[in-house]
């Protein structure tokens, strides 16, 4: 089943100006059902872009989205909530700081459920958040009742990444989500990425700067450059390809710094 289907996306920003960039060029690609993709690319490739329209925090020029077989593409980001959780790259957006790990917790557990009668925070709820807090093995289970904000970034992290699974979502998407984390706390919030994607038999899209992440995590991986996909690597390719294979991709990127006609048109009859 094909849970994405992207055709002919489109995105210039500032038009007209000095500053225009086509950051999306007619990009093609279908995503499916618990594919966990990572995209890597050159910086300006539009990695980032292409998950803001999926969201729907950018509205694409051109072309078409479907999520589940239904057209989303000028579906605004709280239209899509149903269908998509998210992690961003800053630990400390997605949360309510203000608010005890709890709430936040609730908060996640209710998206997309009719809130009417009003659910509290009692006893049993509680039991059931301290078990999945339990899981993080972050000793979270404890600070229930501790404000957001008290959190380092990387347990703030693995609690934001906790509540995207809370309610299975039929697409997590995840923005560089360890890029602002040490390497130990990285370690630990990729192997509860692995975690959560497989117990949940989740879809996922991961853009990172981490070859050695692309490379051992997903099924897939593909790289942007130019707002372009330039590669679709499936997952026997990519148990034969090492961190030096990819720098050597990025390098030629580099010398060549466009893409032949001959290679574009071979991707656009792969994608279209």
């Amino acid at each position: 089943m094909t849970m994405i289907e992207i055709a002919g996306l489109t995105k210039l920003f500032n038009a007209g100006s000095l500053d225009e960039v086509l950051a999306l060029d007619d990009v093609c690609l279908e995503i499916r059902e618990h594919d966990f993709l990572t995209v890597i690319g050159t910086n300006g490739s539009g990695k980032s872009t292409l998950l803001n329209v999926i969201a729907g925090n950018i509205i694409p020029d051109k072309g078409i989205i479907r999520i589940k077989g239904k057209e989303v593409t000028r579906h605004p980001d709280f239209k899509r909530a149903k269908y998509i959780a998210r992690v961003f790259q800053n630990p400390f957006q997605g949360t309510a700081p203000d608010m005890t790990i709890a709430e936040n917790l609730l908060m996640a557990w209710l998206r997309g459920k009719h809130r009417w009668p009003l659910l509290s925070l009692n006893r049993k709820i509680k039991s059931f958040f301290r078990d999945q807090l339990a899981s993080l093995d972050m000793d979270l289970e404890k600070r229930l009742e501790n404000v957001m904000g008290t959190l380092s970034g990387g347990q703030r992290q693995a609690v934001t990444l906790l509540m995207a699974v809370l309610q299975t979502p039929d697409v997590l998407l995840l923005d560089e989500h360890t890029a602002a984390l040490d390497p130990k706390t990285a370690a630990q919030v990729i192997r509860l990425t692995r975690k959560f994607v497989e117990e949940h038999h989740l879809t996922a899209i991961m853009v990172t700067h981490s070859m050695n992440q692309a490379l051992e995590l997903g099924n897939r991986t593909i790289m942007m450059h130019h707002g372009r996909i330039i590669d679709d690597i499936s997952s026997e390719e990519k148990k034969k390809l090492t961190i030096d294979d990819f720098l050597n991709k990025f390098e030629d990127i580099r010398k060549q710094e466009k893409l032949t006609p001959e290679l574009i048109g071979r991707l656009k009859a792969l994608y279209c």
